[in-house]
């Protein structure tokens, strides 16, 4: 367990830097389940990689300098579930902190993650985004 462990908290590290961010996606099946919990613009059930990361990712790169940067806080594994707390360094281009948790709970097949549920802070990423698109 010790060494599954070990690579999940490497693979959610790959989210800090958007620049290490692919090989974080490329241990995301192309038809994952991801459903991001919330009544915020970033809302909903996506059937895919490329629709959840359009909807997400790619939207707030629009609204935060360098895109968003997560940071580990803890992972816990069982069987072929984990759990990674996250939080965000990203900065508003408004030069805002965007101070975020997350918590995603992913269910994984072999080294693929197949299914998640994201939670996170519904009212920041509304104001985040609503009023950062609307200042571009």
């Amino acid at each position: 367990m010790t060494n599954l462990r070990a690579d999940r908290v490497r693979l959610f590290g790959f989210l800090q830097d958007p620049g290490t961010q692919p090989r974080f996606w490329e241990r995301v099946s192309d038809d994952v389940d991801w459903t991001v919990q919330g009544t915020h613009p970033l809302a909903g059930r996506y059937h895919g990689k490329e629709a959840f990361l359009d909807a997400t990712f790619r939207r707030l790169a629009g609204v935060l300098k360098g895109g968003a940067k997560l940071e580990v806080e803890q992972v816990h594994v069982d069987g072929d579930i984990t759990v990674a707390e996250l939080y965000s360094t990203s900065t508003t281009n408004e030069g805002a902190p965007f101070t975020n948790r997350y918590c995603w709970v992913c269910r994984f097949d072999g080294d693929t993650i197949v299914e998640v549920r994201a939670y996170l802070d519904s009212a920041m990423v509304a104001y985040t985004v609503l009023r950062n698109e609307t200042a571009r």
